[in-house]
């Protein structure tokens, strides 16, 4: 199965996934509740970005909650233990392709299939925040989101 820009082991990439989230809630003594499992292993089997109603349509097919604060309370804790990404330009989320690394990341959004990839964005933060700290400003959250045309596309285009 083709993610993003390369070829790799679904099964593999959604099961590590949610161990990595398991293995790090439990070792936080972090609630991983069924809706917040489930919301998880739906972003990661998606492999794209999903908007809140996407997801909540899902978790009403599985019986979790048809009411959007359960989707938008198990986003909120996913995004905020680092376990999945809001996309701003999308108003979307997707799976954090590193779960359980501090990392910086930034995403590469395809303007004409919406296919989002997380790229490491390690180098670009730093850039930001030696700017930053030169005009004496505080970074409090970065947001990295590049439009363009993805492999396939471009392929298509040509």
């Amino acid at each position: 199965m083709t993610i993003g820009f390369e070829t790799h082991d679904h099964a593999k990439c959604v099961t590590s996934g949610l161990a990595a989230a398991e293995a790090e809630c439990k070792e936080k003594g972090l609630q991983f509740t069924a809706v917040r499992r489930r919301t998880l292993e739906i972003l990661l089997q998606a492999h794209k970005a999903m908007g809140a109603y996407e997801v909540l349509d899902q978790l009403r097919d599985d019986g979790l909650g048809g009411q959007p604060p359960v989707a938008y309370r198990a986003l909120d804790f996913l995004v905020k233990n680092g376990f999945v990404h809001r996309i701003e330009r999308l108003n979307a989320f997707i799976a954090c392709a590193h779960p359980g690394r501090r990392h910086a990341p930034c995403f590469l959004i395809c303007t004409k299939c919406e296919t989002v990839v997380e790229a490491p964005g390690q180098p670009i933060a730093q850039a930001l925040g030696v700017a930053a700290q030169d005009m004496g400003f505080a970074i409090k959250k970065v947001a990295i989101e590049a439009e363009g045309l993805c492999p396939r596309c471009l392929d298509h285009a040509a």
